[in-house]
């Protein structure tokens, strides 16, 4: 017969609850007592010399099982140290050294030890053999100097510092040196210090340094001087080298001075220097300068110059991007009053050729042309110089397979002002030789007939209805033109035989296919 699980007959709660906070308290009052190391009490020397002897022999013991442990030969000496064993402890450090030289925390240990019981000439032997075996390890360098100045040693001190300045160190370690000679008040001392540190770390936060202990101790003169060799200094090894800290501190220590031309000079002078990436913090530092101390023309001069290397960073990314070419050379003509330095500008812009032959990649460089030309006619007054733009211009377009019939009769218009009709209607003619374009055609004629030349409209609608037969819209102006001339039988002979010509609807006028280029044109 198989027996189940135990029945329990009573399931309520004991009537004494035990937690388990109670069984851990419990359990840590009845625990066994630790073992502990008996106290040792020596009554006399024998007994002294045995426990040393018996210690003694447990390090070397655990020194032979492993003489690399330096933590071991540091407690053996330690343990000697305590016993006034100077002698056994100097052995014992010495011993560990033939090991390992270079470790640095023995190399402290033994010096700490020396100079707890005041053997001053001894830590000072340590640390020259520290310095001379690790003359790289600043942090003995340090201990070394702290305890010479400790002892009131300048001069010794100053030596330590010159042995160590020949090793070329960090810069925290030359202002170490500096700051030693200003808490004596060797203000000469330190400042040549300071010469040799700027050579060896010519770094611009090394210069504001000096500049600084030269405002505090020195001259205006002294300060001005530093910053000028700092700036020289560096872009003699390139403008790369210079850095908006330098200059913007020395612009504001100008600008404490009331010197504000100066500081004005030297903001500029950063901007002009500098990539944007680099400037971005000296632009706003001079921007605030121009608006506390400058005028309009500072203020202006300051958000030209900010946006003038937003410009030249786009298009040094893409030197075809015309429409930023547009934007530059509005700001150009509004800001700069130097006419060499916008045509200098506009010579770059020009010189960023579509590189394919198609029209729509020319439309906009050739507004770059016209912008151009016009700038040199109307605001230089140089018309032989707008003369040979419109002629590079036209020199430059590939004719063969499309052209622009505004950049023609723009010089045509322009020759006409010079009182040269006949270059203009010989630079018209050629555009009509080269490649005939209904726009052309209109433009011609337009021109003449602001001319009072109607014979030479007639011929000319003559030789464009010759090229373009279907054009409808021409057959139409013909017809005007003789109307208004008062000739209607012309006129109508003029119509009668456009209608005669199959494909040309004169109700519809132009044609879709013309009207599309011609607003492209325009556009």
């Amino acid at each position: 017969m198989e027996r189940g699980p135990p029945r329990v007959k009573n399931k309520a709660a004991a009537p004494l609850q035990i937690s388990a906070e109670q069984i851990l308290q419990e359990a840590y009052e009845t625990r066994d007592e630790s073992l502990q190391i008996p106290k040792q009490r020596i009554a006399d020397l024998e007994e002294l010399h045995e426990f040393q002897g018996r210690k003694r022999k447990e390090y070397e013991d655990a020194l032979r099982r492993n003489r690399l442990n330096i933590n071991q030969w540091i407690r053996y000496a330690r343990w000697e140290l305590e016993q006034k064993e100077y002698a056994r402890a100097r052995s014992i450090f010495e011993r560990a050294l033939e090991i390992d030289p270079t470790n640095v925390p023995l190399w402290l240990r033994y010096i700490e030890s020396e100079i707890k019981e005041r053997n001053i000439n001894h830590a000072r032997n340590l640390f020259d053999r520290a310095v001379t075996l690790l003359p790289r390890i600043d942090k003995l360098w340090y201990k070394y100097v702290s305890m010479e100045e400790a002892l009131t040693n300048v001069v010794g001190t100053r030596q330590v510092f010159e042995r160590w300045m020949e090793w070329e160190p960090e810069p925290q370690a030359w202002m170490s040196y500096i700051n030693m000679e200003k808490r004596y008040g060797e203000i000469e001392r330190a400042r040549s210090v300071f010469e040799r540190f700027t050579i060896v770390h010519p770094q611009s936060e090394n210069w504001i340094k000096w500049a600084r202990f030269e405002d505090e101790y020195g001259t205006p003169e002294n300060v001005r001087e530093v910053y000028a060799t700092a700036v020289d200094t560096l872009r003699a090894a390139g403008d790369e080298f210079v850095d908006e800290k330098l200059l913007g501190s020395w612009a504001k220590w100008e600008t404490r001075n009331k010197n504000f031309e100066k500081a004005r000079e030297l903001y500029k002078l950063g901007l002009d220097t500098l990539s944007r990436a680099k400037s971005m913090k000296l632009y706003d530092e001079y921007s605030a300068f121009e608006k506390q101390y400058g005028e309009r023309e500072g203020i202006e001069d300051v958000v030209f110059k900010k946006r003038r290397v937003k410009y030249e960073e786009q298009l040094k990314e893409n030197p075809r991007d015309y429409d930023t070419w547009f934007a530059y050379l509005s700001m150009a003509e509004e800001s700069l009053k130097n006419t060499d330095e916008i045509r200098d500008l506009y010579e770059r812009s020009i010189a960023n050729v579509p590189p394919t032959q198609e029209k729509r990649h020319w439309r906009r460089y050739i507004f770059l042309w016209i912008r151009y030309a016009v700038f040199e006619e109307l605001t230089t007054k140089d018309f032989e110089q707008t003369r040979e733009i419109y002629r590079a211009c036209l020199n430059l377009i590939p004719h063969k397979k499309f052209t622009f019939a505004k950049i023609w009769y723009m010089y045509a218009c322009f020759e006409i002002r010079r009182n040269n009709l006949a270059v203009a209607r010989k630079q018209l003619g050629m555009a009509l030789g080269m490649c005939p374009k209904p726009k052309l055609f209109k433009n011609y004629i337009e021109l003449e007939m602001k001319l009072r030349e109607f014979d030479r409209c007639r011929k000319l609608y003559e030789k464009f209805l010759q090229v373009f037969p279907k054009y409808s819209q021409a057959w139409l102006d013909y017809a005007e033109l003789e109307q208004t001339l008062g000739d209607e039988d012309r006129a109508r002979a003029i119509l009668e035989l456009a209608m005669s010509i199959p494909g040309v609807n004169l109700d519809q006028g132009n044609d879709e296919g013309e009207e599309e280029e011609e607003e492209a044109e325009e556009e």
